[in-house]
């Protein structure tokens, strides 16, 4: 692939190639693997961009699961908005269940205490977070985050499921926008 792209309006030079994600991917799985060999869990994928990483995790995995979906928003263009809208709900019961929420970057984590405080006071027995790119530097949540592919700086990125204005997510590397 290319070491830059343009999407839309904005130009992104390439910053972690495929194959460095993938093997973070596999690392992630291994850790999920050594705590859930015995359960069987939830996994709740975040839609649309979480489903890349959740591919490419979920068939790493040696043990029975179900799957399940969210659609949250709460990006315009390149900023979070700071609401978070429910696009599509939960629709599994997780009483008694331990979830594990799968999502493409955690930055702020206000996505992760919303699904958080959801997922709670439907009964989950407990809540785990696994993410491809965490910005650790734009994190404001006092939750943990137990899985993390790959730590990244507080820049807005494309690839790999992580999308600008709904383009990009198709990219094998992960890009980074270029300042202005």
């Amino acid at each position: 692939m290319s070491e830059k792209v343009t999407l839309l309006d904005k130009t992104f030079v390439k910053y972690i190639d495929g194959k460095e994600v993938d093997e973070a991917i596999t690392r992630v799985a291994k850790e999920i693997m050594l705590e859930y060999r015995f359960d069987d869990p939830i996994l709740l994928i975040t839609l649309n961009g979480a489903v890349f990483f959740a591919v490419d995790l979920i068939k790493q995995l040696d043990f029975p699961c179900r799957i399940t979906c969210v659609k949250l928003s709460s990006y315009s263009g390149t900023e979070s908005t700071g609401t978070i809208k429910n696009l599509l709900g939960l629709n599994e019961d997780v009483k008694g269940k331990r979830v594990i929420i799968l999502e493409d970057i955690v930055d702020t984590g206000r996505t992760y205490q919303y699904l958080y405080k959801m997922l709670m006071e439907a009964g989950a027995k407990d809540v785990r977070m696994a993410t491809m790119t965490m910005k650790p530097d734009a994190y404001k949540a006092d939750l943990p985050v137990h899985y993390v592919g790959i730590h990244i700086p507080n820049k807005f990125v494309v690839g790999r499921g992580l999308d600008y204005d709904g383009y990009g997510r198709n990219l094998p590397d992960i890009y980074q926008v270029v300042a202005e």
